[in-house]
């Protein structure tokens, strides 16, 4: 999705409500508690932690000493890959300018490493699929009302379970199994956004980052895994809030 364009439209649609009458989102900033749903854009990539002998061939892990599998390694890298999430918001109102949220998504978005060899025939590409339960518990500090519009600033942590437990595949070839990823880890987020007042809800376009606070990967049979060090996740969410 291009990020660009529609925080155009959502930028336009802004100035299209505040030249009509005086909204009230139906009333979600007048009780203690509310509750919405949110629709979700991700794009999502590693940061690689090389180990020092990352440039190596690699070796089949039953005989370390045997032929090499492949040429030496002149890159590892991660693309930016896309996924959606939908979710729900729970919101309870601190004071005027400060809330407690919290946001549990059901998130599918796959992860990728590139790898590329001193020998071209070697490159390889490998997904890591996952599919994930978020569940941030943020903290959002909003400006006054201007006309229909609202700014404000979000963060806190997040929680993420995928939803299935990676296996490797024993009778694959080695370079053929899986790479394995923790299935629990936390992230911090941080983002800003608006609260678009129209007459019976709330939209809030929201931008924000979150980047997880440990090591994802695990070193299994997989000989692409040992030149590895530490993987950490860091994405990028567009979403959309209703209240």
């Amino acid at each position: 999705m291009q990020f660009k364009k529609v925080i155009l439209w959502v930028l336009v649609l802004a100035s299209f409500t505040q030249a009509r009458a005086q909204g009230w989102g139906g009333g979600a900033d007048q009780n203690k508690i509310s509750f919405g749903f949110s629709f979700q854009a991700i794009q999502q990539y590693y940061k690689v932690i090389r180990q020092p002998y990352w440039q190596q061939p690699l070796q089949n892990p039953d005989d370390p000493y045997g032929p090499p599998l492949t040429s030496g390694i002149a890159a590892i890298s991660s693309r930016r890959t896309p996924g959606f999430a939908v979710g729900f918001i729970s919101r309870y109102s601190l004071t005027e300018h400060l809330e407690a949220r919290l946001t549990p998504a059901l998130v599918f978005a796959d992860r990728e490493l590139n790898y590329t060899f001193y020998n071209p025939s070697d490159n390889t590409v490998r997904q890591v699929q996952a599919t994930t339960v978020d569940v941030p518990l943020l903290l959002k500090i909003k400006s006054d009302k201007v006309g229909n519009v609202r700014a404000y600033l979000v963060g806190g942590v997040k929680y993420s379970m995928a939803i299935s437990k990676q296996k490797e595949d024993l009778n694959q070839d080695f370079l053929q199994r899986k790479i394995l990823n923790t299935r629990n880890f936390a992230s911090y987020e941080a983002g800003i956004g608006c609260d678009i007042y129209f007459q019976y809800f709330k939209m809030s376009p929201e931008l924000k980052i979150a980047n997880s606070m440990g090591n994802l990967l695990i070193q299994g049979t997989n000989p692409l895994s040992s030149p590895i060090d530490k993987l950490f996740l860091h994405q990028i969410m567009f979403s959309l809030h209703f209240e």
